[in-house]
């Protein structure tokens, strides 16, 4: 019994490992774009905002999904209503906080990274995830 729940831990730790280093990817991807990060892993409550950045005159909300492999689906499946609710949660709690925010949208970065050898990045935007918004 107790073996299994360290090894349950063991994964757990290697979970979050990967998503702290998919998400130091992500940020390190977009500063090199032109973003300013505004903050990272930015909690409300129980909702979490893994990066905020500053594109020109947008806040840009941004969830990072980091893969090993295919095998887990593609990153962009795993937001799901729930996920989005909780993030539109989070980003009205900070643009409550941040003064003069006039525009936002969300991205999704899918990382896919590999034991040795080269990582890739897809950067979707915010259309994907809330559709198109009226005018």
């Amino acid at each position: 019994m107790f073996r299994r729940l360290f090894l349950l831990l063991g994964l757990r730790q290697a979970e979050e490992n990967l998503g702290a280093r998919g998400e130091r990817l992500a940020a390190a991807h977009c500063r090199s774009a032109g973003a300013r990060i505004l903050a990272r892993n930015w909690r409300h409550g129980r909702d979490e905002l893994d990066l905020v950045l500053l594109e020109g005159a947008v806040v840009v909300f941004v969830e990072v999904k980091t893969r090993m492999t295919q095998v887990a689906g593609e990153g962009m499946r795993a937001v799901d209503r729930r996920k989005k609710a909780a993030l539109r949660r989070a980003a009205a709690a900070w643009i409550r906080q941040a003064p003069r925010v006039l525009h936002h949208r969300f991205d999704v970065i899918e990382v896919m990274v590999c034991h040795e050898g080269p990582v890739r990045i897809l950067h979707h935007r915010g259309e994907v995830l809330f559709g198109r918004r009226r005018p």
